[in-house]
């Protein structure tokens, strides 16, 4: 089992009517077994750091109530590296965006116990998040840190990584801002690589063909760490958006 992701277990079949028109999704909701404690969390503390979905630009300095560097996790899964970057970084703002609800229970309860300010979660699919919530140009960096490989060939399609979903990406980053990925799958990373390195929105910041070392700011999981003692690999891929004077980005 890959260290910090459930097994993948297919979706389950659907009506042909229904699949009509239906976008292709890259994850496939597990709910888990909820502790009492997360089941209180979502009670106590989600007023203070769940936003509601919404087909509409979301006013982050509203939210937050200042302007400052923003963060996006994508599938955060049990918040450790959310809540790290979170304590690391308080001049920043972090969004989480995560469909397990049991890891969004952990980060709520974690949050409030050490009275974490900077941070909000959006308990939803982080595509229609990325096009109907956050602005163009919003963003300083965006994470996608041990997203669901899909490994079966004709499950590829699901994977999250696609050129469009990489444009999208783009758009919602800053000039020079940061995309970084990790996967411990090979196959997974070398998909990654090749999209990326296919737009021209992007720029290897470890030069074209390379992986990343892994960066301070992606901390480990108990589950990476007992990878690394079994010796899983894992890829890292750190990219920056690259300015584009066609579409006013200056540079």
């Amino acid at each position: 089992m890959p260290p910090s992701r459930i097994k993948e277990k297919p979706p389950a079949a659907e009506p042909a009517a229904e699949r009509v028109n239906r976008p292709i999704r890259s994850f496939v909701r597990r709910e888990g077994r909820m502790t009492e404690a997360q089941r209180r969390a979502f009670d106590e503390f989600g007023p203070r750091y769940l936003l509601d979905f919404q087909e509409a630009p979301c006013d982050l300095d509203a939210v937050f109530g200042r302007t400052a560097p923003r963060t996006l996790e994508i599938g955060f899964g049990m918040g450790d590296s959310v809540l790290d970057m979170a304590r690391r970084h308080p001049e920043r703002d972090h969004l989480g965006v995560e469909v397990h609800r049991p890891g969004v229970g952990r980060l709520l309860r974690a949050l409030a116990d050490e009275d974490i300010r900077n941070v909000r979660i959006l308990c939803a699919d982080a595509v229609q998040v990325l096009t109907h919530m956050i602005s163009d140009a919003t963003l300083d960096a965006v994470f996608l840190f041990f997203p669901d490989p899909w490994h079966k060939t004709r499950h590829h399609k699901r994977r999250i990584v696609q050129p469009a979903f990489v444009e999208l990406i783009a758009r919602r980053l800053k000039p020079g801002g940061i995309f970084h990925l990790a996967t411990d799958w090979e196959d997974y990373a070398r998909h990654m690589l090749a999209v990326l390195e296919q737009s021209p929105s992007f720029t290897n910041s470890a030069g074209a063909g390379n992986y990343a070392p892994r960066p301070d700011e992606r901390v480990l999981t108990k589950f990476e760490r007992r990878g690394e003692r079994l010796g899983h690999g894992v890829w890292d891929l750190v990219f920056s958006r690259t300015k584009d004077r066609a579409n006013g980005d200056g540079g």
